[in-house]
C-alpha cells in the first residue's frame, strides 16, 4: 500500500484520500486484484476513523469483505480494537458483515466472545443479527465455546439470554466442537464455577460425552477442578438430561406453531374483550390454585385432634401416606396435577400477555404478584404430592414449561419480572 494512502487512512484524512485519487484514478484498483491484502479500510477500522472508513466503503464496498494476510476483515479489526461505533456503522451499511468468516472460520461475534463485551457491543450486535449466534468455526466451536474458553462470563451470560428466545436454544447450549466437547465440558475443565452453574441452570446436558467418552463431571475430575466437580456431582442424574432435551424439542416445535396461530392478532383485541378475558383467566387461576389447597379426597392426617384445617378427616382406615399428602392414588395425582399445571401456567402467561397495555409501574407490580402466586402454587402441589418422586417429576416439567412458554409469548418483558 502506498505510504501516503496508509497515512491518510491512519489519520482519517478524507481530503488527502481524494488528493491521491486525483493524482492516480486507479489508486484503489490494485486492492481488488489481490485476494488477501490489507486495504485502507482495514487501516481505518483498526484506528477507529469512522468518517474515512465510511467514505472508503461508499467508494469500494467490496473492501468490507476483504481479508488481510492474517485472515481478518475490517469489522474483525474494529471488534478486536474495541471500536464499538465503527462496528455498528458497518452493520448499518451491510448487516451481512456480522457473519463474515475470517481465519479459522471465526466471525465478528466470535471475536467479541474472545476479546470481551466492550461497552455493551454484544447486545447491539445480537439485536442487529440474532441468528449469527448459530455460526461456528472450522473447529465447530460456537460463540459459547469461545466465551467459556476465554473465561468471559459476561459474554456467556448475554449469549445465553439471547438463546433463551430461540427454538434452537438447547441445540446450541449442547453443541459439540470437533473434540466432542460442549461448553459445559470446557467450563468444567477450566473450573469456571459460575459458568458451570449458569450452563447447568440452562439445561446443559450433564451426561454428554466427548470423543474420549468423558462427561463434564469426569473432565472436571481429570483436571482437578474441585469446585466444578462438587457442583456437577450434585446435579448429575443419568438419562434425565437427554430425555428432557428430546421432550423439550418437541414441545418447542408445537408451541412455536401455536404462537403464530394464536397471537398474530393480539394487538387488535378491544379493551372490552381484554377485560372479559382477564376475568375468565382470573377464574381459571383461582380454580386451579384452589385444587392445590384442597386436593380431591383431601389429605392424609395423623391421630384425631391433630388434623389440619385444610384436611378432610379420614378415620375409617389407616393412612398409608405421609401426613399432609394427598389421598389420591399417586398415578391419578400425577395425571390430575399435570393437567392442572397446564391450565394454571397457560392462564398465567395469557394474563401476563394481556397486561401489556397497562401502565409500566402498575403492570410490573401485577407481574411480581403473579410470579409470587405461581411460586406458591408450585410449592403447594409439591407439599401435597403423595411421593417425593412425583413432586420431583412435576417440578422438573414445570421448570421447562417456563422456557417453552417464553417462546409462545415473545412479547413479554425482557426482565425477570414475568418469571
Amino acid at each position: 500500500m502506498d505510504q501516503s494512502l496508509r497515512e491518510a487512512a491512519r489519520t482519517g484524512n478524507v481530503g488527502e484520500l481524494y488528493t491521491l485519487i486525483q493524482r492516480d484514478g486507479n489508486v484503489l484498483r490494485c486492492f481488488d486484484e489481490v485476494e488477501f491484502i490489507e486495504t485502507p479500510l482495514h487501516v481505518a477500522a483498526a484506528e477507529g476513523c469512522i468518517g474515512f472508513a465510511m467514505e472508503i466503503m461508499s467508494l469500494k464496498p467490496s473492501f468490507a469483505r476483504k481479508l488481510n494476510q492474517l485472515g481478518m476483515s475490517p469489522i474483525h479489526l474494529a471488534v478486536e480494537k474495541g471500536h464499538k461505533e465503527m462496528v455498528l456503522r458497518f452493520l448499518e451499511i451491510d448487516i451481512d458483515l456480522a457473519r463474515v468468516k475470517g481465519k479459522n472460520g471465526e466471525t465478528p461475534l466470535h471475536y467479541i466472545s474472545k476479546f470481551g463485551n466492550c461497552d455493551g457491543l454484544l447486545d447491539k450486535f445480537l439485536e442487529a443479527c440474532p441468528d449469527c449466534i448459530r455460526d461456528v468455526t472450522v473447529q465447530n466451536r460456537s460463540a459459547l465455546h469461545i466465551a467459556v474458553e476465554n473465561k468471559r462470563f459476561d459474554v456467556l451470560r448475554v449469549l445465553i439470554e439471547a438463546l433463551r428466545k430461540k427454538e434452537y436454544y438447547r441445540e446450541m447450549v449442547n453443541r459439540k466442537d470437533e473434540d466432542g466437547n460442549t461448553a459445559l465440558h470446557l467450563a468444567a475443565r477450566n473450573d469456571q464455577l459460575e459458568m458451570v452453574k449458569l450452563l447447568l441452570n440452562c439445561k446443559a446436558d450433564r451426561q454428554a460425552q466427548n470423543l474420549d467418552g468423558s462427561t463434564p463431571l469426569q473432565v472436571a475430575e481429570q483436571h482437578n477442578s474441585s469446585e466444578s466437580t462438587t457442583v456437577l456431582r450434585g446435579f448429575s442424574i443419568p438419562f434425565v438430561s437427554n430425555f428432557s432435551y428430546r421432550v423439550d424439542k418437541q414441545i418447542v416445535k408445537y408451541v412455536t406453531k401455536a404462537s403464530s396461530l394464536i397471537f398474530h392478532d393480539m394487538e387488535s383485541i378491544s379493551e372490552q374483550d381484554r377485560n372479559a378475558l382477564l376475568v375468565i383467566l382470573g377464574l381459571l387461576l383461582t380454580a386451579t390454585y384452589q385444587t392445590s389447597l384442597s386436593p380431591p379426597g383431601g389429605v392424609w392426617q395423623g391421630p384425631q385432634g391433630n388434623s389440619s384445617p385444610r384436611s378432610t378427616v379420614i378415620e375409617d382406615r389407616e393412612s398409608p401416606g405421609n401426613i399432609g399428602t394427598a389421598v389420591m392414588d399417586k398415578y391419578y395425582f400425577l395425571l390430575f396435577y399435570s393437567l392442572t399445571y397446564v391450565v394454571f401456567i397457560v392462564a398465567y402467561f395469557l394474563t401476563l400477555a394481556l397486561l401489556k397495555p397497562f401502565p409500566y409501574g402498575f403492570r410490573t407490580a401485577l407481574q411480581v404478584l403473579l410470579a409470587f402466586l405461581a411460586m406458591c402454587f408450585d410449592q403447594s402441589i409439591s407439599s401435597i404430592a403423595p411421593t417425593f418422586q412425583i413432586a420431583i417429576i412435576l417440578l422438573f416439567r414445570s421448570s421447562d414449561a417456563g422456557y417453552s412458554l417464553r417462546i409462545l409469548f415473545p412479547f413479554l418483558p425482557e426482565d425477570k419480572s414475568w418469571v
